[in-house]
């Protein structure tokens, strides 16, 4: 209980105002989220356009929780967060480049778990956000409960990476994803990722019921792009036709591919089956005309970030996983 009450709510500038969003309109809102999707395509080469427009959607029906800064009379950023059963995610936190500090985005990270830690259903809260300044020394709001931990944005020129094959070293049939692997994938990502660090920065991989979400979502919804199934892949044991690898892919740009998923199970890991499936789904972007590829991985993952670094990728951003549990 008392851990609840403890967040340390960072004081204000005297000029600034911090109010509910729902209090505004998409109209208000419209310099700061034309400038928002700027900064994805300059930036990320990431087309945020439809997820602003789902913005200015659920904010003009007053659908859309969270907070605004008010500066000299206008939104100068905002965030907002969604209620998933006993979870809550952070959605999107952003501010004009003008007005952002460290202090700024930190009344908007304070303010949404001030916002959401009373209420009793919930129990943990995640986010990952990407145009939030990365800084490791960064005062978190229930810092008892909260863990950071540094995830890497990589990018690679798919006109200079390496898609030449690797050798497999355990026989294998590799076919596009369809859906009917859904379930065996949700299995596969629960038991790939048992114990491991991801699992504390998103808890859906924590079991299959989860991961089945998790694969919905990606299929689903727009907020890793647009699925793309051709550059999506699903590799099978050769003798025994169980599942025990994935690649799935989708499109952030008309000239940009993004890896949400590559997992394969503990067994086959060392035997060059992510390689190959990572190869595969790199070199389906390029046929489809596609100059580049992106991906995130969390720094700690050391043998991913040797792979992704071998085919070509480069970090080209830094950021924070938030995760708060237990308060």
């Amino acid at each position: 209980m008392a851990a609840r009450l403890q967040l340390n709510q960072p004081r204000p500038p005297d000029f600034v105002d911090l109010v509910d969003l729902r209090s505004l309109t998409a109209r208000d809102l419209e310099p700061l989220l034309e400038e928002e999707v700027s900064a994805w395509r300059e930036e990320l080469e990431w087309q945020f356009d439809l997820s602003a427009s789902l913005v200015r959607r659920f904010v003009d029906l007053r659908a859309l929780t969270g907070s605004a800064l008010i500066e000299h009379g206008k939104p100068t950023g905002y965030m907002y967060y969604v209620l998933e059963d006993n979870k809550a995610l952070i959605g999107d936190l952003y501010l004009q480049r003008e007005f952002r500090t460290v202090e700024r985005e930190n009344m908007l990270l304070h303010a949404a778990v001030q916002a959401i830690a009373p209420n009793r259903q919930i129990n943990r809260i995640e986010s990952q956000l990407l145009m939030l300044q990365y800084d490791p020394a960064r005062r978190l709001p229930l810092a008892a409960c909260g863990h950071a931990y540094e995830r890497l944005f990589m990018r690679v020129d798919l006109r200079e990476a390496d898609l030449g094959a690797g050798k497999l070293r355990r026989p294998a049939y590799i076919e596009n994803w369809t859906d009917r692997y859904h379930d065996e994938a949700a299995q596969l990502i629960a038991a790939a990722y048992a114990g491991h660090i991801d699992s504390r920065i998103n808890d859906q991989y924590r079991n299959a019921m989860g991961a089945r979400r998790f694969l919905f979502n990606i299929v689903q919804f727009p907020g890793c792009g647009a699925f793309f199934r051709p550059a999506s892949y699903a590799a099978f044991e050769a003798d025994t036709g169980k599942l025990f690898g994935i690649s799935l892919a989708s499109l952030v740009a008309p000239e940009s591919g993004h890896i949400t998923q590559i997992c394969v199970s503990n067994g086959a890991r060392g035997t060059g089956l992510g390689h190959e499936l990572l190869r595969r789904s790199l070199a389906t972007f390029k046929e489809a005309g596609c100059k580049s590829a992106s991906l995130t991985v969390t720094a700690a993952n050391a043998d991913a970030v040797a792979l992704y670094e071998r085919v070509g990728f480069r970090t080209a951003r830094q950021f924070s996983a938030y995760a708060w549990e237990g308060f």
